[in-house]
């Protein structure tokens, strides 16, 4: 990569500025005395330099270098003093390593995975998705990422794979969703051929212009890109209305991304039980372990006739074993401490990444992917959609929702629900907060409660008053309608003689101690005292602990991003 812009392009790589400081353990761009502040690469400048300075990074004062004395530069004509001309840049300046690791990190392939983004907002496509997605990024929530990989045939040496002249279907689908405390996350991906309704959605035309394509029920899920003109937005629509589940953002990528990315990291490690010689993918592997890159990997995670019964839900597997390895290539020491490397990754992210308006900011897309970094390799949980076979097919092509197991792995994606075991994070609470845990408790059926629903979905209310009174035995329970106001927080309202009721309650329900509120009772339908319990945005479903960041799952073929698989 040519350092442009930067003095002697011929004379410095990019990459080499970049330097650890053992002090702060952060890479620092460090420039050679006579380079101007500068940014990333970018279009080669000539113009007057101002000699012997160096370029300090806002509020820093570098001292200047010790160099042979010489003439003085005359001044540039028409300005005054020492200071350099200000050019102006069309480029965003650079991002900042920090932490010994990169301030773009992995977020999204093509074929289905995570890429470590970004260094150049210009190289990044966008798209307007509308009411689709959000409006903005917020790091202090959970959120959703929907990752399409198309089987548009762009660049060269692609035409051996997805359709001839495709407008970019969506072929490799995975949600992404990351916990608000960012202690785990669940990648879940949608099989292209899963039976779905396709809503009418709003597109945003090169013009300007909206037009708003009409739904289709009862079609593919890949359909909900590219035919009739659909965008990503559409795909998010569709998204929401299978699962219940709205896509905050998405991102999309082409076969490139899968080619270029794994030559940027030198390779990715993966596993086969027998060898692999598929004349269709042109695929050829000896049986355990090998590093594919550029075609070979784009082969591996294409091919349809090398593994299982050559279906597509056995290539998702594949996929996702190999999105788990490029994971951990990517966090890799050998990744994150070499500048080179992390360089050419960003410039492949990019260039092959679209990506919706809100987050296609470098400062966004960078807070949105130091975000992800947070979450353990070993809390990122690979699945997919529980699916059957088509019943309304003869021959068996494509799949619907499997209704005993699929309504259970959304709603625990909406609750923001871990499908790994997660220790979590006690906050420490005072003495006699945590006191009002202590003491006895009442038998279940002797706890009076009134439910509120105070922020919580609609129709929590009567969802949790149902469990209560069928499963947890609290029989002297009713439905007390909406709060006056909306909670953060879930909160039971009790008298001091009701604190024996209040600690039955809690254990039932996994409240804390600052969950407690002691107060005042009111009175029930039949006239007696009872205590109010108020359903906050932290409510997780009728049944499911407070306290809880994970809950027996169904039974589903799932893996993690730390562990090592050979694919079958």
């Amino acid at each position: 990569m040519d350092a442009q812009g930067r003095g002697r392009a011929d004379d410095v790589d990019p990459a080499d500025q970049w330097v650890l400081n053992p002090r702060t353990g952060e890479y620092e761009l460090r420039l050679s005395p006579s380079a101007p502040e500068s940014s990333v690469p970018g279009p080669r400048t000539e113009g007057p330099r101002a000699a012997g300075r160096r370029t300090a990074a806002p509020g820093r004062e570098v001292p200047p270098q010790r160099r042979r004395r010489t003439e003085p530069e005359a001044p540039v004509p028409g300005r005054r003093g020492r200071r350099p001309e200000k050019k102006k840049s069309r480029g965003k300046r650079a991002l900042l390593w920090t932490g010994g690791s990169m301030a773009f990190v992995v977020l999204v392939a093509g074929v289905g995975g995570y890429v470590y983004l970004k260094h150049l907002e210009g190289n990044v496509s966008t798209t307007d998705v509308g009411t689709a997605g959000s409006s903005s990024f917020k790091k202090d929530e959970a959120f959703n990422i929907l990752i399409i990989g198309t089987d548009k045939r762009t660049g060269e040496g692609n035409e051996g794979y997805g359709d001839k002249g495709s407008v970019g279907h969506a072929d490799t689908n995975i949600l992404l969703h990351v916990s608000e405390d960012r202690s785990n996350a669940t990648a879940l991906s949608i099989p292209r051929d899963l039976i779905v309704d396709i809503p009418d959605c709003e597109t945003t035309q090169e013009d300007g212009t909206k037009k708003v394509i009409p739904g289709t029920s009862g079609v593919r899920f890949n359909q909900s890109l590219g035919d009739h003109g659909r965008d990503a937005g559409c795909t998010m629509r569709t998204v929401a209305e299978a699962t219940g589940i709205k896509p905050d953002h998405f991102m999309m990528a082409d076969f490139n991304a899968v080619k270029t990315l794994t030559s940027a990291v030198g390779g990715v490690d993966v596993c086969v039980e027998h060898a692999v010689d598929d004349p269709k993918s042109h695929l050829k592997l000896p049986a355990g372990e090998s590093t594919v890159e550029g075609e070979q990997a784009l082969a591996f995670v294409r091919t349809r006739h090398a593994f299982g019964n050559e279906g597509d839900l056995d290539r998702i597997k594949v996929q996702q074993q190999f999105l788990g390895s490029l994971m951990r290539k990517m966090s890799s020491s050998d990744t994150l401490t070499s500048p080179t490397k992390l360089v050419k990754l960003a410039e492949a992210a990019t260039k092959a990444l679209t990506v919706d308006s809100a987050i296609g900011k470098v400062g966004t897309l960078k807070d949105m992917a130091l975000e992800l970094k947070k979450v353990p390799p070993k809390n990122i949980t690979f699945t997919t959609v529980p699916v059957i076979d088509n019943p309304a097919e003869k021959v068996k092509a494509t799949v619907v929702v499997n209704e005993a197991k699929g309504p259970q792995v959304f709603d625990m994606i909406k609750n923001d629900i871990s499908f790994t075991e997660v220790k979590k994070k006690e906050k420490k609470e005072k003495a006699a907060v945590a006191a009002r845990l202590k003491g006895e408790k009442s038998e279940p059926g002797e706890v009076r409660v009134r439910v509120m629903n105070g922020g919580a979905p609609t129709g929590s209310a009567q969802e949790e008053l149902a469990y209560l009174q069928t499963q947890a035995g609290v029989s002297k329970s009713e439905n007390a309608g909406n709060a006056p106001a909306d909670l953060a927080k879930t909160t039971l309202e009790y008298a001091p003689d009701q604190a024996d009721q209040a600690r039955a309650l809690a254990e039932i329900l996994g409240l804390s101690g600052a969950a407690m509120k002691p107060g005042e009772s009111v009175t029930n339908s039949q006239g007696l005292p009872t205590m109010t319990l108020t359903l906050g945005k932290d409510f997780k479903g009728a049944g499911v602990k407070l306290d809880a960041k994970s809950i027996e799952t169904p039974d589903l073929d799932k893996s993690t991003a730390d562990q090592k698989q050979c694919a079958s």
